[in-house]
């Protein structure tokens, strides 16, 4: 197991898995930020501590914001590709990879979920959000291939 840990691959693994992580994470904060800057709440105990004190303020606070939603389906986006890639890549550094090859993989995954995070909250024109979750996804596809290729034991 110290082998593993301390492989160059892993440490690799590691690095670019923190940095998707990080990012995915910070689309919390920045769905809140919007949603005070919008002022556009979910629930009524948030719209209150925004200073809606009585009903009517209430549900004019609690509405559905274009800006606060593109940064929901953002984060969203980025749950449906980083977790798998978290695992895939997880089985895919066990596989013993070439150094280059991986931190190919690694780099090409963080660059396009980083390119979709900016082509999503700007936003440029498609196909570049489309091109960039494409990406992501073939890297993480690519990344499967190879731990099934390399451990079939079926």
């Amino acid at each position: 197991m110290s082998e593993l840990i301390n492989s160059e691959v892993f440490l690799a693994y590691s690095t670019y898995t923190t940095i998707v992580l990080l990012k995915m994470l910070l689309m919390g904060p920045l769905t809140g930020y919007f949603r005070v800057t919008r002022k556009a709440f979910v629930s009524q105990e948030d719209a209150w501590a925004h200073g809606a004190r009585n009903e009517e303020s209430r549900k004019i606070l609690m509405k559905t914001d274009p800006e606060v939603e593109r940064v929901r389906r953002c984060h969203r986006n980025d749950l449906e590709n980083i977790v798998p890639f978290v695992g895939i890549g997880l089985l895919y550094a066990l596989t013993g990879p070439d150094l280059s090859t991986a931190l190919l993989h690694f780099r090409i995954f963080v660059g396009s979920r980083i390119f979709h995070t900016i082509a999503y909250l700007v936003p440029l024109p498609q196909p570049s959000r489309g091109v960039s979750w494409l990406v992501g996804l073939g890297v993480t596809f690519s990344m499967a291939c190879r731990v099934l290729t390399t451990g079939m034991h079926l």
